[in-house]
């Protein structure tokens, strides 16, 4: 199978729904207003953080998966796979349940949102809670699939659920009015076709009687032992990606928070480039290492190396063009507030894409732990780097405080992960 072949299409599973939500995102500033859209921001946060309650599971079984396959031992699969989505759906359950109890302090005071907007949010939030365990439970099936290097599958299915989280909403605003209820149960609707999808291409991959084999107590201790660590990472790094926009809605209003929110959500999707190629090295360096270990310390030199040669002209071209982009794409008035933001942002890209390498290459070793507490340290700094810069210049203070993180980040990774590749030679 070719990491090339992978690649690409982890691109194109990731890019093309962009191009809906170029479409799509202006029609529904215009169109339910920039608090309102705010707030859709915020919940399309919200299931993708509250989806890490899947404890790491996910990624674990990429890893657990890829290492049986690798090692010929498919009797051990049926069980394992089975264990991992069972405890991946006990823990999405836990997380909806967390968000629904969360919804109403978070309508009514902590995101400082209208009055006449809390009620319809607080509904939304609820429905939200119910995509929590559909969204787990994917995660870990799409972990399986990637573990097969199935990435034709994973990919087909990946377009279909970033159109539907761009389009449905709009679709909803179309036919059903400028609901903020309504957009956030077509999300729902669009998670549970997909989750189905997978999980009857998962099933057409597995031996048959998966369905039937018992869950091991064995397969969960290993499974946990890799994903617990991982979990910490999976809580804490997107909170730090997340965070920004909770702290400015807090500090300054909900109504500012589409000026930072819409660039960064374009922005951050920059970062299929490095996420298309490091999900496909990621098994791939986990069965290498068990075999060829010199072998996989050049991949992973030769991945840094492009992704400092793809990422730095795009970043710089974004950086240099934000004010003329935003003015072509949102209007003045949106460019006016925003392009000295995403000017910040886009350098902050180039260091969080290529620290995507380090950090797959640490957890293709086995070892999650290290990037965990790599992420504790980051948050204790950056809560009040972030806190300090936004009130000195509000959300262009948030921007310089993520983009100082990111770079951090990218040097300790690439420390921890030379020490692991040229450990065990």
């Amino acid at each position: 199978m070719s990491l090339k072949r992978n690649t690409l299409w982890n691109l194109a599973g990731t890019g093309l729904p962009l191009l809906l939500g170029a479409v799509t995102i202006p029609f529904l500033i215009h169109r339910v207003g920039i608090e309102p859209f705010g707030v859709l921001t915020l919940i399309w946060a919200l299931i993708g953080y509250f989806s890490l309650f899947d404890f790491g599971l996910g990624r674990a079984l990429t890893q657990q998966v890829a290492a049986v396959r690798s090692a010929g031992t498919h009797v051990q699969l049926p069980s394992l796979v089975k264990t991992g989505l069972g405890f991946t759906a006990v823990t999405g359950v836990l997380g909806g349940l967390i968000l629904a109890c969360l919804a109403s302090p978070m309508a009514s005071h902590w995101l400082k949102i209208s009055a006449a907007l809390q009620p319809s949010t607080m509904a939304s939030l609820l429905v939200a809670a119910v995509g929590i365990p559909l969204t787990t439970v994917t995660t870990g099936l799409r972990g399986i699939l990637e573990a097969y290097e199935d990435f034709g599958a994973v990919n087909m299915l990946r377009i279909g659920l970033g159109a539907a989280n761009f389009g449905l909403p709009a679709l909803s605003v179309l036919l059903l009015g400028n609901s903020l209820v309504w957009m956030v149960c077509s999300l729902i609707f669009a998670r549970v076709v997909v989750l189905l999808a997978h999980a009857w291409v998962v099933h057409l991959r597995l031996p048959e009687g998966w369905l039937t084999a018992p869950f091991s107590r064995e397969n969960m201790r290993r499974l946990l032992s890799f994903g617990a660590w991982m979990t910490v990472s999976n809580i804490i790094s997107p909170l730090m990606v997340t965070a920004d926009r909770f702290v400015i809605s807090a500090v300054l209003g909900a109504g500012v928070v589409a000026y930072y929110t819409v660039p960064f959500e374009a922005l951050i999707r920059v970062l299929v480039i490095p996420g298309a190629l490091t999900a496909a090295l990621f098994p791939r360096l986990t069965a290498t290492l068990t075999t060829d270990r010199p072998t996989a310390r050049r991949l992973y030199s030769d991945s840094l190396k492009l992704m400092l040669r793809v990422l730095l002209p795009v970043c710089l071209a974004i950086s240099a063009g934000s004010k003329f982009g935003l003015r072509l794409w949102l209007g003045e008035g949106f460019a006016s507030h925003a392009w000295v933001t995403v000017s910040i942002l886009a350098i902050g890209l180039l260091f969080n894409g290529i620290a995507q390498v380090p950090f797959a290459a640490v957890q293709a070793t086995g070892h999650a732990r290290p990037t965990a507490i790599l992420h504790m340290t980051e948050l204790v700094i950056y809560v009040p780097v972030l806190m300090v810069l936004l009130k000195l210049w509000g959300v262009a203070g948030a921007a310089m405080a993520w983009s100082i993180r990111v770079l951090i980040d990218l040097i300790a990774l690439m420390v921890v992960a030379r020490v692991f590749l040229r450990s065990d030679d």
